[in-house]
């Protein structure tokens, strides 16, 4: 069953690629004709890659493994933002920081920084600090969170990121294949589609279709999460002994409400003994029947009154 129709990738402007002059000839299988200048995608194929992408985020989310959202450009900031949120997966909406997944040492050194910096009191400078070197603290402050504060929670490099515009993140994109991280991401018509693991051929520059295909990908992030958290913790499973964030349980306790009615079914089975159990009392009746049936004979002996009438028509005779 495909996780988007073809009226939603319509409605959202997923079939139109850029300009025929700015086009990539690797790109052509993807291309189903020209119009107005502009090539249109063969949305045929890009369902069939949107369910091969949504299977693998899945898997791998599922598997423990963390989705890194990167697009820097405006179209792509705010869906980035909201949709990495929803399902608590880091990202990355604002400039890339050059060496992010290959120098992450360096970048975990500048997170723990910003935690430290999130524990100072800007407001009191009674504690050792002046007035002026607390407001440039709090600039550092805001300077990380506007590059640093969506992968605040990050501790290890990504197991695959999702990238909107494959050329405009050129650095992410170089930065994974270093790693050998896989990289899923739009394939407009000018971008090479061997520099991506899971293309989806598609529009990157609408706003509409940007977030179509993210919210998309994040419901493969969701459906992975609940995958991972209803493995049973002996097969070495440590999300499922680890507490669950805010955010877990929001998502977790929405499917376990969607799955209530099915749960139900098993509890309906269990009355049948229980109904049975009380009916076996009255399948005693036949024995108790018996019963009185066995005391009945041993009344006998008070059945020889012909004996005693016999003794009165002797005494008659005599």
């Amino acid at each position: 069953m495909a996780v988007v129709t073809i009226r939603q990738l319509l409605d959202s402007g997923v079939h139109f690629g850029h300009q025929t002059q700015r086009w990539n000839p690797k790109v052509k299988r993807f291309i189903l004709t020209e119009r107005s200048g502009i090539h249109i995608i063969d949305l045929q194929q890009s369902l069939a890659h949107i369910d091969n992408a949504y299977e693998f985020v899945r898997e791998t989310v599922a598997r423990g493994g963390t989705i890194l959202f990167v697009g820097t450009k405006k179209q792509a900031q705010e869906a980035i933002a909201t949709e990495a949120g929803r399902v608590g997966q880091p990202y990355v909406n604002q400039r890339w920081l050059g060496g992010l997944l290959t120098n992450f040492q360096t970048v975990l050194g500048r997170l723990e920084r910003m935690k430290e910096l999130e524990q100072v009191d800007f407001d009191d400078t009674t504690k050792g600090f002046t007035k002026k070197e607390l407001l440039m603290k709090r600039r550092e402050l805001e300077k990380l969170h506007k590059s640093l504060g969506g992968i605040r929670n990050l501790t290890k490099t990504p197991s695959a990121i999702w990238v909107v515009d494959a050329k405009r993140e050129h650095l992410a994109m170089s930065e994974a294949a270093k790693l050998g991280i896989p990289v899923v991401g739009i394939l407009d018509t000018n971008a090479d589609p061997d520099e991506i693991a899971y293309p989806i051929p598609g529009n990157d520059d609408a706003i509409r279709s940007v977030g179509l295909l993210t919210r998309v990908i994040a419901d493969a992030v969701a459906e992975g999460l609940v995958i991972r958290h209803q493995k049973p913790a002996e097969a070495g499973n440590v999300s499922a002994v680890e507490p669950l964030a805010e955010w877990e349980k929001e998502l977790l306790g929405d499917v376990a409400a969607d799955e209530a009615p099915v749960v139900e079914k098993p509890a309906k089975a269990e009355k049948a003994p229980a109904a049975k159990a009380d009916k076996a009392p009255a399948a005693k009746k036949p024995a108790a029947k018996k019963a009185d049936a066995a005391e009945k004979p041993a009344k006998a002996p008070a059945a020889k009154k012909p004996a005693a009438k016999k003794a009165d028509a002797d005494a008659v005779a005599e």
